[in-house]
């Protein structure tokens, strides 16, 4: 079971969780197109679709950086278009660009909520639209990975941030749909998301993370890997959370993932049933 030779596109690959999960496919010599509106360096983020490109290299990957903005449609299909004539096709697409703006109704600009519908949904939505017939041409288990929550309708996932949050949900309302929608072409639609909140430097200008304790993005790289192993024919259309799913995959080391740490700041839209059954499982495998 590998990804060597597979093509990969990740949308907001410079860094965080797009670079790491790049990465973990990079190790077994995997195909990557690097997509991302980052060419130069920002002033207050580290990397750039380039530094990510030569990171690829060296883990064992092909590399191919793109400046895209996920926004704009000519850029979309050009990227997807310059992916495929590289490396010959795409298997593989991550949707893990985003925008975040944790403001309620009053204290969010349209400014921001233009941004945050025009990325989260908007731009999943046409990423995929433009790598579904590559995907459906591909022989090599053809996935979908969104980087988006568990879809369920509760008061207390949206009071506070209900922009955000209605962003969020556009791209889980497109694998539930794309999941039935590609079923017929075996191609698995699937999204994960984090149990706790994730060490990346976007995180850091959201709020102050000096007290929380945090994962590294790794562990939703390892996650995303065991995905792309799965057989997208008959595993598609679930809703993942990091932890769990590597559990129930018979993976329990999560201690590599912040060493030391047991009382991790969690993430949102987290379903209670999800975390009863994780503490079950915690009891069972034990803490490694």
């Amino acid at each position: 079971m590998s990804l060597a030779g597979k093509t990969i596109f990740v949308s907001g690959a410079s860094r965080g969780i797009g670079l790491a999960i790049a990465l973990r496919a990079a190790r077994d010599g995997a195909n990557i197109a690097l997509a991302a509106k980052t060419a130069t360096p920002h002033p207050t983020l580290p990397g750039t679709i380039y530094t990510a490109a030569e990171e690829v290299e060296k883990a064992g990957g092909k590399a191919l950086p793109i400046i895209c903005d996920i926004r704009d449609e000519a850029q979309v299909e050009t990227a997807i278009e310059q992916t495929a004539q590289k490396f010959g096709g795409i298997d593989i697409l991550v949707n893990n660009a985003s925008a975040i703006s944790l403001t309620d109704t009053q204290a969010t600009s349209m400014k921001k909520y233009d941004l945050m519908h025009s990325i989260n949904g908007r731009g999943t939505w046409m990423v995929s639209k433009y790598a579904i017939p590559h995907l459906i041409k591909s022989k090599k288990n053809p996935h979908i990975l969104n980087l988006s929550p568990p879809l369920e309708m509760k008061e207390e996932y949206f009071k506070g941030h209900v922009a955000y949050t209605m962003a969020k949900m556009n791209m889980s309302m497109c694998v539930l749909g794309m999941a039935g929608e590609l079923r017929k072409h075996k191609i698995g639609v699937n999204a994960l998301w984090p149990l706790t909140l994730i060490e990346t430097a976007a995180l850091k200008l959201v709020g102050d993370t000096s007290k929380m304790q945090l994962r590294g993005p790794e562990i939703m790289a390892d996650a995303a890997y065991q995905v792309f192993l799965k057989d997208g024919a008959k595993f598609s259309g679930n809703f993942l959370v990091d932890e769990h799913f590597l559990r129930k995959e018979g993976i329990t080391n999560m201690d590599k993932y912040a060493p030391g740490a047991r009382k991790f700041s969690l993430d949102f839209f987290l379903p209670e049933d999800m975390l009863k059954e994780l503490d079950e499982l915690r009891a069972k495998q034990g803490w490694h």
